[in-house]
């Protein structure tokens, strides 16, 4: 995210992050904090996500698509009224029941759109949050497409467009009167803030559409997010601050291109592990060249950087297990590219069948774990102490699963169970924000920093079965403390593969 002075100086300066002047605004509910949807919140349209799942499930017929498309370009090039464009979209629902439309808007939000969610706004959201205010998700999309959004966010208040449907729940393809959008989205804006006793001059709107132009310039604080032309000329003649993305979405084409080089590296560093391999006639010489450079490569060549604290960790002990939070797909990725050569790890069964990392996993000697399955976790892990005691380090999430927070999750037992079974000592590794970077199941990077710190090794030379409880809430403690309060060592920050 870049946040710029509308003269083109340096930015302001700030707490931490984009949420910086919201931590230190006046709290209460008196203070409104509006937010649009597409392009504010989310990277892209959420009408595009459900229009692109209704073609794959032959749910849209062409005639209809060819409608809306039609109604998109003339509404771009100013011949038609958004009205025109929303009523016709909302016509190709007409006759269906209201509940499966919302249940279909919430499975299009999960597989669709919570990975294009930006980080930064989901901060700031939590910043008013935690600040009482009113906060209100504002927007001319419709109800199943913002409901959604709004429940992941925790924004108990909407102000949208609404469908329209009758006493058995049929909708009638028709929109509630006025239709949101642009003046009319100001006016349902003041409405509300009369209704809730909000003071606009003390509130807060983020937004990027031009059309929005109105609604910023009755509140205090004005916030407009990725502007459109229009937009972007206002705030800087009125001195407002503009905020800027590029933590999701494609990047145009440069993000285009940087996904492209990182997905054929893979090619040639495989080529020459192999190369590796049959020159040394050793196996693991070709595996230990494909991990140490191929994950270097991937977030060089995606942009992506790894500030890390505490680096001297990662070698002091070797073999070790190395533990590390899992926020999303790409945190594994993470500490590869930092522990490098001579490990193993752990991965769910679903991946097994990936052509690529599935033949990659099967390659390193993954643990292939099925988590409704404990007796092919008890087989799994079986087979990583075998692997420890070859000399190989461990990778391991001790929650086990991605957790959408902040925080910690529980810790299971099987990785400190390993390091107790093995006497290898445990590293655990704190990763801050790699949700900069990706969503949490998104397979694709884009460019960004992400904070790491490695704790020092941990001996698990005196643990029992007796205290081992104790023992896992002492390191769970560890990383609460270190996500709390950041280690404020110069970090060594790495870029480049194979460093």
């Amino acid at each position: 995210m870049t946040t710029t002075s509308p003269n083109g100086g340096p930015p302001p300066a700030r707490l931490r992050g984009p949420a910086a002047d919201v931590d230190a605004s006046p709290a209460g509910p008196e203070v409104g904090a509006f937010f649009d949807l597409d392009g504010t919140l989310v990277a892209g349209y959420t009408a595009a996500a459900q229009t692109r799942d209704r073609l794959r499930r032959r749910d849209l017929r062409v005639v209809e698509f060819l409608t809306i498309v039609q109604l998109a370009v003339q509404f771009r090039l100013g011949r038609r009224a958004f009205e025109t464009l929303i009523e016709g979209s909302v016509r190709t629902i007409k006759g269906r029941l209201e509940r499966d439309v919302d249940e279909m808007g919430e499975r299009i939000f999960r597989q669709s759109v919570a990975d294009l969610i930006y980080p930064e706004m989901r901060e700031l959201v939590r910043a008013h949050q935690r600040r009482g205010h009113t906060v209100v998700l504002s927007s001319s999309a419709l109800t199943n497409q913002v409901a959604p959004v709004a429940r992941y966010l925790g924004i108990e208040r909407i102000v949208c467009n609404r469908l329209v449907a009758d006493e058995q729940g049929i909708l009638t393809g028709e929109i509630e009167q006025p239709v949101v959008w642009g003046p009319t989205k100001a006016s349902g804006v003041q409405q509300f803030a009369i209704d809730h006793q909000v003071d606009l001059r003390s509130s807060y709107f983020y937004a990027d559409g031009d059309e929005d132009l109105s609604l910023m310039c009755l509140v205090g604080h004005p916030r407009p997010t990725n502007p459109g032309p229009m937009l972007t000329k206002v705030a800087v003649r009125r001195g407002w601050p503009i905020m800027r993305f590029s933590s999701r979405g494609s990047g145009g084409p440069l993000g285009v291109a940087r996904r492209l080089a990182s997905v054929s590296s893979l090619g040639p560093l495989a080529a020459a592990a192999l190369g590796v391999g049959l020159v040394r006639r050793n196996k693991r010489a070709g595996i230990n060249f494909l991990t140490r450079f191929w994950p270097g490569t991937v977030l060089a060549l995606s942009g992506v950087k790894l500030n890390v604290t505490g680096a001297e960790h990662l070698t002091e002990r070797r073999p070790a297990v190395f533990l590390f939070n899992l926020r999303n797909n790409v945190d594994v990725f993470l500490v590869a590219a930092l522990v490098k050569d001579n490990w193993t790890g752990v991965a769910t069964r679903e991946l097994q069948s990936s052509r690529v990392f599935g033949q990659l996993g099967k390659l390193i000697d993954a643990a292939f774990v099925d988590r409704e399955d404990s007796g092919t976790a008890v087989a799994a892990f079986k087979s990583l102490e075998a692997a420890a005691r070859k000399g190989l380090s461990i990778l391991i999430a001790p929650e086990g699963t991605r957790l959408d927070t902040g925080s910690v999750g529980p810790f299971k037992r099987r990785a400190f169970l390993i390091a107790m079974a093995t006497g290898l000592p445990i590293i655990p590794i704190v990763i801050r924000n790699s949700e900069s970077v990706a969503g949490r199941s998104a397979a694709k990077l884009n460019p960004g920093t992400v904070d790491i710190a490695v704790l020092p090794p941990v001996s698990v030379e005196n643990w029992t079965l007796r205290n081992l409880r104790e023992r896992i809430g002492q390191i769970r403690a560890a990383y609460l403390e270190t996500l709390a309060e950041w280690p404020q060592a110069e970090p060594d920050t790495v870029i480049a593969a194979g460093r």
